[in-house]
Parts: structure tokens; sequence; C-alpha cells
């Protein structure tokens, strides 16, 4: 039985969590060290958590660290397609009773979650995203300690703002809108390089009423593990997310087939979820419902200028949205179009402030950029700086090194391209290489159409301009060339309530993490109509003359 009192009850107002800048002397900076140095002698034991049990299959993984690929931070393990329909059926065993609860008990639930991170786990989440996932302390800080927590406040905040939005009534009729939660399961799909996208994506349709199946990215357990924990503390009830670590088409082909799937909030590659969409596409008259599908996908970010931007200012707009986290950010700054007049002074300034960046373990607060995740990105990203080495259109302008002998290092790369559709200049490399087109400045509008239809994505951009007819030109130009666009700033840094993040075209479905309109992509409203005092014959008085 149901014993809350009755008072409609108000959400605390949420502010964006103060960042830590970790600065030398600060307790926080000291804090950070003894967690840093505390979990890289512990090696975790990963479980799949499937209705607040810890299940093992045998079937194990390995979590290391990105700039010592021989550290063993936890071994994990992964689920089989047994354990991937227990998670499934735990997922919809939980269901009423986390929909029979009141929407203020579940987001107390979060908020108190959110508290935790802030305060008594915010170091070790943050060592964990540093030493798993090769952040440097403030880019851990800014994703993994704020920017979750700032998902989960405003989030709970959104879910109020949703629930109050009611339709008017007329005389003698109550009307209202039921925000149900969805008919089945939702599958959340989470990337490697934001623990805060991987906390997220399986919270948000929890906070309104769903259950969940979480697939994390294999190359990032550690921090998504110390978070189901955290929830787990702060009272979420068994089965409401179950957590299943295994490779993609273990877990993923399942969840699709299933019919009680109920919707996908991923983030990932566009080809994978361009595969996603077309299999539940072929299985689409199998489901109970239509499933609700919310995706941010791949990015070509690009900063745009005009030869009337401060070059100090551009400058370092391309190194921070280039290089920090490695480049490994859905917006990271990849191209660039520079006008002629500006290159030389550019060109400079770049082989300067590059030639400035240390480069090394996370663990050592003065590097900048530390190695890419895995084997596999380093691959791939090093195979764009070999095309650019051995094929004409482009040239290293600076950097170009790699080495995988301890850690998965590639220095931070700029290439200069003659060809505006050379290979680097066109796809997404999801790493520390930045690609410059430089063009006459007298071609600003035919450049500007170049940036706009020389990419499949639409997910971050930005133009740098003092002149503002220049600046707003740029922006009508390029409507639809990203969701999220930038005056006079790097292309990366949204912060939840301030700047809701999401794209277009090859990049997602634009359905804005951090906004009120994601939430709504995890309730099916009901209008329900009552009429106090219901007619009692059919006839209506127009009937009544001859």
């Amino acid at each position: 039985m149901n014993v809350l009192n009755n008072a409609i009850i108000n959400v605390p107002k949420p502010i964006n969590e103060p960042i830590y800048d970790y600065a030398p002397g600060t307790n926080e900076r000291e804090s950070l060290k003894r967690a840093l140095a505390e979990m890289s002698e512990v090696v975790l034991d990963i479980p799949l958590v499937i209705g607040g049990k810890e299940i093992r299959t045998g079937n194990t993984g390995k979590v290391v660290m990105p700039h010592d690929h021989q550290k063993v931070m936890a071994t994990y393990q992964k689920a089989g397609p047994e354990e991937v329909q227990m998670a499934i059926d735990a997922a919809l065993a939980a269901k009423n009773d986390w929909q029979a609860m009141r929407w203020e008990e579940r987001c107390a639930i979060f908020l108190k979650a959110a508290e935790l991170l802030a305060g008594k786990y915010r170091y070790q989440l943050n060592a964990g995203a540093m030493l798993s996932a090769g952040k440097t302390a403030f880019q851990a800080e800014i994703d993994a300690a704020c920017e979750l927590i700032d998902f989960l406040r405003f989030n709970v905040y959104f879910a109020e703002q949703i629930y109050k939005n009611q339709p008017i009534s007329s005389p003698g009729v109550w009307n209202y809108l039921q925000y149900r939660p969805l008919e089945g399961f939702v599958f959340a799909v989470t990337p490697f390089n934001f623990t805060a996208i991987a906390g997220n994506l399986p919270t948000a349709p929890a906070i309104m009423g769903n259950t969940v199946v979480w697939k994390p990215a294999s190359s990032l357990v550690y921090t998504p593990y110390l978070f189901i924990r955290i929830l787990e503390e702060a009272g979420l009830p068994a089965g409401v997310i179950n957590f299943v670590p295994g490779s993609g088409a273990s877990v993923g082909d399942i969840c699709i087939a299933d019919p009680h799937l109920a919707g996908v909030h991923f983030t990932g590659s566009t080809p994978v979820f361009q595969k996603m969409w077309r299999l539940i596409g072929e299985n689409i008259a199998s489901y109970h419902a239509y499933p609700r599908l919310v995706g941010e996908t791949g990015g070509k970010d690009f900063v745009f200028a005009h030869a009337s931007a401060n070059v100090e200012e551009l400058t370092t707009a391309l190194v921070r949205g280039s290089f920090e986290y490695q480049g490994q950010k859905c917006s990271a700054a990849s191209r660039a179009y520079i006008p002629r007049s500006l290159w030389p002074q550019v060109e400079s300034l770049l082989r300067r402030d590059i030639g400035k960046i240390k480069m090394g373990p996370t663990t050592d607060f003065r590097n900048f950029v530390s190695a890419v995740i895995d084997k596999h990105a380093f691959s791939n990203i090093t195979q764009y700086i070999d095309y650019a080495k051995e094929n004409d259109g482009g040239e290293i302008l600076i950097g170009g090194g790699y080495d995988d002998s301890v850690g998965y290092y590639i220095e931070p790369t700029v290439i200069l391209a003659r060809n505006p559709h050379f290979k680097t200049m066109v796809e997404e490399i999801f790493g520390p290489v930045l690609t410059i087109y430089v063009y006459e400045d007298a071609d600003f509008d035919k450049t500007l159409e170049l940036c706009d239809t020389s990419s499949i994505y639409g997910l971050t951009g930005a133009i740098f301009a003092r002149d503002r007819q220049a600046a707003s030109v740029a922006i009508s130009r390029l409507e639809n060339a990203a969701g999220n666009f930038y005056i006079n700033d790097k292309p990366t840094g949204a912060v939840v309530g301030q700047q809701p993040f999401g794209g277009g075209r090859a990049s997602g479905t634009n359905d804005k993490a951090g906004a009120m309109s994601n939430l709504l992509r995890w309730v099916s409203p009901r209008t329900v109509k009552e009429t106090f005092v219901p007619p009692t014959n059919f006839a209506y008085p127009f009937m009544n003359e001859e």
C-alpha cells in the first residue's frame, strides 16, 4: 500500500554542479590523487547485475589502462544468450512495481545518487574514468562527476515539468494526461567515451518509470559498474536497471528480437545504429508496440573561420576542441576551414601551442593528452594518419607519430588538405587528428556550402568571426550542418540544461540529451476525460425545429 501523503511535491530546482579545477595545493587534488593510488592497486571482479543478483558466466574480459595496457584494473563477466534473456525477464518482472511507485519516490532515488556522486564517490568515479578511460583530471571531473550529476538532477526536474504539463478542461469536464512508461523494456547501449552518457542512457528512461537492460561498451565497463552500485546504494529496486556487459551481437540481437522491446537508447557508431534500426524494421510486426529509437551517433565536427576571426581565440578552440580527451568526443573538432589571409598566423600558433602539449599517463597532471581507448581505436586512427602520409591531396603538417608499445599513444596530428574532399576531411576518425582546408577569402559563401554538403553528419560545429554579418550568414547557411552550433567557441563542452546535445543527419535522432525532449521519448501519454454529469438523452437541441 502506498502511504506517501497527497502533497504536491516540488522537485529541488537544479543548478549545474560546480567544477573543481584540481589546482596544486587544493584539497580536491589530494583527494583525487589518493583515489588514483588506491584504485591502481585493486583489481575488481565485475559481475553481471541482473534482478539485483550478481551473475558470473565464466566468459570474461579485461579492463586495462589505456596508457599502460599491461596493467589490468578489472575482470568483467560477459553475458551470453541465457543471461540476456534473464535480464529481459528481470526488467519485465520489475516493471509493474516500478511503474506503480509514485514518481516523487522514484525521483528521490536518483537525487540521492546525485548526492552520493557529488560527495562520497566523486573521487573514486573520477579516478576510475582517468585510469580506465584515459581522461585527464579535468576531463574526468566535467564528465564522470559533474555532467552525470547534472543529468540526474535536471532529468528529475524535467520529469516534474512533463507531469505538470496538462490540457485545459471545460465546464463539467476534467481532462488530464497520464504519462505512462513504455509498454515493455528499454534497451540502453552506452559508449566508451563518457561515463555521464553511460549513466544517463539507462537512468533517463528509468526516471520516467521504465525498466532497462543496459549494455555498456566493452571498453568502458569499469565506471558504469561503479555507478550501478551507487544506484543500488541510493535505493534502486532490483531489476529496474540490469547491467549486462557483452558483445554487441550477443546482447543486442536478443534484445532487438524480443517482442517486448519498447525502446532503444543508444550512443555509438552510425553503422551500428543503422544496423539496429534495420533489424527493428524487419521485426516491426512482431513487437507489442512500435519501439522508440533514440540515438546519438557519429560526427565530423567543424570549426569555420571567417577572415575577421580573432586568431588567438580560433587557435585555442582548435587545440582544445580537437585534442582534449584525444579527440574521442562525439563533438570533437575534426575539420576546419581557415581563410588564406589568416592561415600563416594560425599555422604558426598551432605549431607553438601543440609543441607545448605534454602527452603521457593521466596520473601525471601535467599531461594534456593521454592514450586512446584501446587497440582497435589505435589501429583505426593510425590508418588515417598513414593514408595522409601516403596519398596526394593531404600532408601531415604537425605530429603524425604513434606508439602502442606501452600505451595506445598517438600524437596530436594536424593534416593540411589541398583537396576539400580528402579522406580525412570528410570521414569520422574519432581520434586526435584535425584536418584543415585553407580557402580563399573571397570564397566564404562557396566554402560554407562546401562545409554543409561534404559530410553526412550534422552534430556540432562552430563559426569564428568578429564580423556579425558573416556570423549571421554562417548561422543560416549551416543550419542543418550541426545540431549544436557555437559562435566564437569550440564545438565541444555542452552543459546539461544549458546546451541540450544532439544532432541530425547521420549523427542521430536529435532528441537532445540534457533537455525535457529526451524524457518525453520514454513515456506514452494517455488522455483521460471525465464527464461529471453525462447526458441522459441522445437528442440534440437542433432537432427540436420542425
